[in-house]
C-alpha cells in the first residue's frame, strides 16, 4: 500500500481512509487544512489509481494498515478517519485492533449487506465499464456523485486507471460488508457522520454502527449527500477533527 502525507515534521498522526472509485484527493482540503499542526496520512487503498497492489478484501486492507502503524507508530495514533469504503475498512481496522488509535470519524460507511446489489455489479460493470473513460460519461457520473467541480480532473485520471477487475472486486465488497463482533470491544471515541440526503441504506448503517457502538456520537448533516463532508467541505471536517483533540487536551488538564 502506498501513502500520501502532510505535516511530517509533526508528532501527533492522523490517518484517513478515502471512498471506493476516489483516492488520497478525498482528503486534500483537509490535510493541507491540518497539515501545520498534524502528520496527515492518507493511504491509497489496494485496487485504486498509484496503488501497488489489486483489490483482495476490506479485511486485508485493514491488517495492512495495522502493519504499517504497528511498524511506523508503534502500533497506535492519534486519530483515524474513513470515508464510505475506507470507513468500512476503518471499522475492520477497529474490530481487529480495538486500541489502535484515541479516535474515529466513520463517514457513510454501509454495514447493511445486500445480495441483490452485490449480484447485480458484475454484470452491470461488464457492459458499461468502457464508457467510464469517455469524458462525457464521466463528467455525468461525476455530477451524480454531488463532488465539487475543481476535483474533476483528479477523478476522471483516477478512474480511468482503475481496473474493470479491481473496480467490480471492492463495489462487491462494499455491497456485502457487516460489522464483525469485536468491533464492541473497541476503546476509541467514535463519531459517526452521514448525510441526511443519502439513501435509506445508509442511514439506515449509521444507526447501526450507532447502536452497536453506544459511546458514539451520530450526527445527521443537513442538506448534505455521500461523501459531501470530507470531500466538498474538508475545512469543517478538519475543525472536526481539531475539536477532537481540543477534547482530548481538556481532559488531560
Amino acid at each position: 500500500m502506498k501513502y500520501v502525507e502532510y505535516g511530517k515534521e509533526n508528532h501527533d498522526t492522523i490517518f484517513l481512509l478515502h471512498g471506493g472509485g476516489l483516492s488520497w484527493w478525498n482528503y486534500e482540503e483537509a490535510a493541507k487544512s491540518l497539515q501545520k499542526e498534524y502528520h496527515i496520512i492518507l493511504p491509497i487503498l489496494d485496487g485504486h489509481a498509484e496503488s501497488d497492489r489489486p483489490f483482495t478484501s476490506i479485511e486485508n486492507n485493514a491488517m495492512e494498515i495495522i502493519e504499517y502503524i504497528d511498524t511506523h507508530f508503534g502500533g497506535s495514533v492519534l486519530l483515524m478517519g474513513g470515508l464510505s469504503l475506507g470507513g468500512q475498512i476503518l471499522l475492520e481496522i477497529l474490530s481487529q485492533r480495538s486500541d489502535i488509535c484515541k479516535y474515529a470519524i466513520i463517514e457513510s460507511a454501509l454495514v447493511s449487506p445486500s445480495k441483490l446489489t452485490h449480484a447485480f455489479i458484475k454484470p452491470a460493470f461488464g457492459s458499461c465499464y468502457g464508457l467510464i473513460k469517455r469524458k462525457w460519461f464521466a463528467r455525468l457520473q461525476f455530477k451524480s456523485l454531488k463532488i465539487k467541480s475543481d476535483l474533476f480532473d483528479y477523478y476522471f485520471r483516477d478512474t480511468c486507471a482503475i481496473s474493470k477487475r479491481d473496480m467490480i472486486a471492492f463495489l462487491q465488497a462494499n455491497s456485502l460488508y457487516s460489522l464483525k463482533k469485536s468491533i464492541k470491544n473497541c476503546s476509541a471515541k467514535i463519531s459517526i457522520y452521514v448525510g441526511e440526503k443519502e439513501n435509506r441504506a445508509m442511514q439506515k448503517s449509521a444507526k447501526i454502527i450507532h447502536q452497536t457502538l453506544q459511546e458514539s456520537r451520530l450526527q445527521i448533516l443537513p442538506g448534505l449527500y455521500h461523501g459531501e463532508f470530507s470531500i466538498n467541505h474538508g475545512k469543517d471536517y478538519a475543525n472536526k477533527i481539531r475539536g477532537v483533540h481540543r477534547d482530548e487536551n481538556t481532559e488531560k488538564e
